[in-house]
């Protein structure tokens, strides 16, 4: 097995005196989907956020090999790595087009233009709103231009923080097949999820976090037929 692209060792993150996340422990290979699923509340947004350096940590967090922990947010971003927050964080009063062009901050103006091109084959119905104001899309819509502005820096590692959240199950299905088509790409993938159904049909790899701490892990097909499982996120929609 190759080398991890991201190795989380013993990471915790503390609000205060509260800690929120707990000696945490994961690897995600290179080309894989990789998903920790959980109740809201569990942590799992924090542990990306500390991921990506936006909150204070303890412990390792390595991207290749090399160690991040001294890396500020845009260091990180240089490397690779990008996130896309629950809250989506688009700008509102600019249009489709000009949040994708933010997101290629970092890349020269051909290879802004080779990326936009990119985006637009790979999410057809931003292309049809490039003049559209952000703020005007639908929930779906915005998802995927949050997503579509992430890809822009060209990642090699893309986090999601609960990309289904409020949308409706056709539009779920659709953001779940481009994760996947995303993956065919070469880009890695860490998938924070609250419905755990459609994340350990996508995932390679999956991790339960409970309470800040990761209580299992496995294969997402193992994990997906284990009856705790099942019992505790897998009933009546699949959605904890």
């Amino acid at each position: 097995m190759s080398a991890p692209i991201l190795a989380i060792d013993g990471l915790s993150v503390a609000y205060g005196k509260v800690e929120a996340v707990r000696n945490v422990s994961l690897a995600i290979q290179p080309g894989s989907i990789v998903t920790v699923i959980g109740a809201n509340g569990a942590g799992k947004t924090t542990l990306l956020n500390a991921a990506m350096g936006i909150l204070p940590a303890t412990g390792r967090v390595a991207f290749e090999g090399a160690a991040l922990d001294r890396l500020g947010i845009e260091e990180r971003v240089g490397l690779g790595l990008a996130l896309v927050p629950e809250r989506r964080e688009l700008f509102g009063s600019m249009s489709v087009e000009d949040n994708l062009i933010l997101g290629g901050f970092r890349t020269t103006a051909a290879e802004r233009a080779q990326s936009l091109a990119q985006v637009f084959i790979r999410f057809p119905r931003l292309k049809e709103r490039r003049t559209q104001l952000a703020g005007t899309l639908s929930g779906g819509e915005r998802q995927m231009l949050a997503m579509g502005r992430a890809l822009m820096g060209k990642p090699r590692l893309l986090m999601l923080d609960e990309p289904s959240l409020g949308l409706a199950p056709l539009i779920v299905r659709d953001i779940f097949e481009i994760i996947v088509s995303l993956r065919k790409t070469g880009v890695s993938i860490l998938l924070v999820e609250q419905n755990a159904r459609a994340a350990l049909q996508v995932a390679d790899h999956a991790y339960v976090m409970e309470l800040g701490e990761i209580t299992a892990q496995g294969p997402a097909s193992q994990l997906a037929a284990d009856p705790r499982i099942i019992e505790s996120y897998l009933g009546l929609g699949g959605t904890a």
